[in-house]
């Protein structure tokens, strides 16, 4: 895919994800030796340089699309992201930090089961914010599943009658649990990723994998990481 620039091309554009994993991505590219100036508080800019790099501050669902479409060289972002974005970009390290796992869950007091309820319909309802990888999961398994996209709580949705289980992210369970939902199942773990645009990994290939080698010592260095 070709990358399209309108900045200056001196610069390595590396994109950031905001939330859960901008704190860890931070530490990390300082463990790492790059500038971080002005990225500990970078109030509403959205980007930022240091150290011949310039951040840009990002959603982490559009992370993915950045980095495959060429707005940006490099970047981190969560596994489960790149996964359901399902586009062109180069895995380069896995960093290691924010930890979290794909679920299935459903109601600890649900009536039926999810088993009865597939011989009886031959389809389960499944609400999740991640169609691609949760039709996938089921799909490996031989379950037709009728998905139920959204948005925002998924654990909300068995609990209104919306869905028979959900396929979401969680750290220890514990939300789950707060809202009367059961873990039965594994689907994926995901952790923090370094990606890059293919053509820039070609075109910048020294400058990137050296990048990559830092990052790389950075993450082994300070061990597994939440």
């Amino acid at each position: 895919m070709i990358a399209r620039r309108g900045a200056d091309r001196r610069l390595l554009r590396m994109a950031l994800p905001k939330g859960s994993l901008y704190d860890g991505s931070v530490a990390l590219l300082r463990d790492a030796g790059l500038d971080v100036t002005g990225l500990e508080d970078p109030g509403r800019q959205l980007t930022v340089r240091a150290g011949g790099v310039e951040y840009i501050i990002g959603k982490p669902t559009d992370i993915p699309v950045y980095v495959a479409y060429g707005g940006v060289d490099v970047a981190i972002a969560g596994k489960d992201v790149v996964l359901e974005a399902d586009l062109e970009i180069a895995e380069l390290v896995d960093l290691g930090f924010g930890a979290c796992r794909f679920v299935v869950a459903e109601p600890q007091d649900a009536q039926h089961t999810v088993a009865e309820l597939y011989r009886h319909l031959g389809v389960i309802r499944v609400a999740t914010k991640y169609p691609r990888i949760t039709d996938a999961h089921y799909a490996s398994r031989g379950l037709q599943v009728e998905l139920v996209k959204l948005s925002g709580n998924i654990e909300l949705a068995p609990l209104i009658g919306l869905a028979d289980q959900i396929v979401d992210i969680t750290a220890t369970g514990r939300t789950l649990a707060e809202n009367r939902l059961r873990i039965v199942e594994d689907v994926l773990a995901s952790t923090a990723r370094f990606v890059a645009n293919p053509v820039s990994l070609k075109t910048d290939s020294q400058r990137i994998t050296a990048l990559a080698a830092a990052m790389a010592a950075a993450s082994e260095e300070k061990g597994p990481q939440q």
